[in-house]
């Protein structure tokens, strides 16, 4: 018997002792119902607790108007009030205190021209210079008292109240879209006519859906107007060549919507050029330019295939090197580094993200950080859900959702930040020219209604995916 009895817990007795299975400590008889006893009392502390909470969480959902959040827009406003009206006092005080002086200038001009007018009535000689002249004097005093040009209020942009506005959490919305596409360019074989395209990599969606294509082989920009059966030349399709009006293998364009300019990164030339209105301007000179965005701020990113780096310029100001944003630490697969950047992406933060093509992964990297991180594969090459096959077009979506175009695995997947794998969207129902196949997607965009575009490189032409709402 007392080879079977072992120490208890709360007595330190040798005793007969039965273990508890939560905190696998020993207690004798005694002491194991004590200990349950007080196991009970913390579960009842812990229902009572939840009850309270319960009736808070009810009373609260009873009475939003008492919500803290309510409470604080409530405060605002008083307070808001309280400065315009303090503010409304002020001017009225300033205003009354000018306003007898206007009026008296006023009066006093009126007065002398009524004691002209009794003049000119008890002379009785006047003619029509008298006549013109009293009708300019009164349209004088009429238009100073009716436009009151030496005072007036001023209104100033800057808001002298504290503007306010809610900032609810976004959750993720993991859209999904019919896998049968329309064609909406091309979709006539590979050609130079207006119908058709060659090898289109880069694209991009303004407001109004129309699609700009650097048509790469064909050395051209052409925009596809919404529901447009062909396209229309707005850059190039001089042959190639290096002159101002032709390009050489273009591969993106972005629109310059507040000017009406399309930027393009003219591959061939080594340069990127603006055209308006058909008159051209090199904006960068000698970079092997890939990739083109524009940010809301108006700095333009360009990734060089070369150098494995993307640099960034401010609008108006190409004349220096840029800052280099992503890369620049020579050709590798470390952190710091890019193998052959192509498309990239910039999010509302100014964080980069690069299609590092030769390492089949997309990297992030934050402004101003020394070192990217990868958010999308990173396992070497292959078609498997965690894994990417030579990356091209990239977009990152408003909750944080990477939309890639998987080249050679003919489709696109969607990652989220942190995940291991991904999830296939559209396409990878093998290489061919079916509606749910793709034979090498390249540039991808979005529309403001959430439908992918891709430019579909060897079937010649560009799809959409519609959106299933």
């Amino acid at each position: 018997m007392a080879n079977s009895k072992t120490q208890c817990f709360k007595c330190n007795e040798e005793k007969i002792t039965y273990p508890c299975k939560g905190c696998l400590k020993e207690f004798c008889l005694i002491h194991l119902t004590e200990h349950k006893q007080i196991l009970n009392d913390e579960l009842n502390h812990i229902a009572n607790n939840f009850n309270e909470l319960k009736q808070i969480i009810n009373e609260q959902k009873q009475n939003l108007q008492t919500f803290p959040l309510i409470e604080q827009i409530n405060q605002w406003e008083i307070s808001s009030i309280k400065i315009i009206q303090q503010k409304a006092q002020d001017c009225r005080k300033i205003a009354m205190e000018y306003l007898p002086t206007f009026f008296n200038n006023i009066e006093k001009e009126f007065n002398d021209l009524s004691k002209q007018i009794k003049q000119i009535h008890k002379d009785n000689e006047f003619n029509e210079i008298n006549l013109n002249y009293l009708k300019n004097q009164l349209m004088t005093i009429s238009h100073e008292l009716n436009n009151r040009s030496n005072i007036s209020i001023q209104q100033d942009s800057q808001s002298f109240i504290n503007e306010i506005s809610i900032i609810v959490p976004k959750k993720p919305k993991f859209s999904k879209w019919k896998q049968n596409a329309i064609t909406v360019a091309g979709r006539n074989g590979q050609g130079q006519k207006l119908n058709q395209v060659n090898s289109p990599e880069g694209i991009f969606i303004d407001q109004n859906k129309s699609i700009f294509i650097a048509d790469c082989n064909n050395h051209r920009i052409v925009e596809w107007k919404y529901n447009a059966k062909e396209g229309q030349i707005i850059a190039g399709g001089n042959r190639q060549g290096n002159r101002m009006d032709q390009l050489s293998w273009p591969t993106d364009v972005i629109v310059d919507e507040q000017n009406h300019s399309i930027i393009i990164a003219d591959n061939g030339n080594r340069r990127v050029i603006q055209w308006l209105n058909q008159t051209q301007q090199i904006l960068i000179k000698n970079i092997h330019c890939f990739g083109l965005v524009m940010d809301k701020y108006g700095y333009v990113y360009v990734s060089d295939h070369k150098k494995n780096e993307v640099r960034r310029w401010k609008l108006g100001e190409y004349n220096n090197q840029g800052i280099v944003v992503a890369g620049g630490n020579g050709k590798g697969d470390q952190l710091s580094q890019l193998n052959f950047p192509t498309f990239i992406f910039v999010d509302e933060e100014q964080s980069v993200y690069v299609s590092d093509r030769d390492n089949d992964r997309v990297m992030k990297w934050r402004k101003d950080a020394k070192e990217g991180i990868i958010v999308a594969e990173g396992n070497g090459y292959g078609g498997n859900h965690n894994e990417l096959y030579f990356v091209a077009g990239v977009i990152v979506d408003d909750f944080g959702q990477i939309y890639v175009a998987d080249y050679l695995n003919f489709r696109v997947m969607r990652w989220c930040e942190e995940k291991d794998e991904g999830e296939i969207v559209v396409g990878g129902k093998g290489q061919g020219n079916q509606s749910n196949q793709m034979n090498g997607p390249v540039g991808l965009s979005f529309d403001d209604e959430g439908n992918p575009y891709v430019a579909d490189i060897w079937n010649h032409r560009i799809e959409k995916f519609e959106i299933i709402l």
